[in-house]
């Protein structure tokens, strides 16, 4: 009687055991998982007189933006940069269409669409669409304006290298590695124009 008493209570924790294995495992499943990598970039050179387009130098820019991430022949070239599979951009205002000018030369290249429905204040909006589970494994490239990058990059689970982002500084990459859940974040040079910090 003993025997069967202590089987008994073995098999019930095996059981319990197996219970909260199989829970975990479903936990696991329902976590949304991240993209990747997540690259933000800050809109290229703009024009000093309000307008809101891109200056010459900004969309020189982004005319070589599209070969740092899309080399063509698939030359990789220093940083070396994983090809993003999907775009986002500031939603256009009557300031400002540079973060979608920047990266048009990118979405033709690899005939992407542009997401660009998502207003400049509204990272947290943007953070949450990213982090949704949406693009698990893919690599996202961002452009937005640097004011809010620092607060993109802390809503997406990352610790930015400085706040604020210097108004002068056009040629950054903060790149978002996610590994078991936790992200990473570095900053890397771009290295496309003459004069380009290091």
């Amino acid at each position: 009687m003993r025997v069967l008493s202590v089987s008994r209570r073995a098999l019930s924790l095996c059981l319990f055991a197996l219970f909260l294995v199989a829970a975990a495992r479903f936990v696991a499943a329902q976590t949304p998982q991240p993209p990747a990598t997540i690259y933000l970039i800050r809109h290229a050179e703009k024009l000093t007189d309000g307008e809101s387009d891109l200056s010459a130098t900004g969309f020189k820019r982004a005319a070589v933006l599209a070969n740092l991430f899309a080399p063509p022949s698939g030359e990789r070239t220093a940083p070396a940069l994983a090809t993003p599979q999907v775009l986002f951009a500031t939603h256009a205002s009557k300031h400002s269409n540079r973060p979608v000018e920047t990266i048009t030369p990118l979405a033709a290249a690899l005939h992407l669409p542009i997401h660009s429905d998502i207003l400049n204040e509204d990272y947290a909006a943007l953070a949450h669409e990213l982090l949704s589970g949406r693009y698990a494994g893919e690599v996202v490239l961002v452009a937005w304006h640097h004011g809010k990058l620092p607060e993109l990059a802390t809503a997406l689970g990352a610790v930015p290298p400085y706040t604020p982002w210097p108004d002068t500084q056009f040629d950054r990459i903060w790149r978002i590695d996610y590994v078991n859940g936790k992200a990473t974040l570095t900053d890397l040079p771009q290295e496309l124009l003459p004069g380009d910090s290091k």
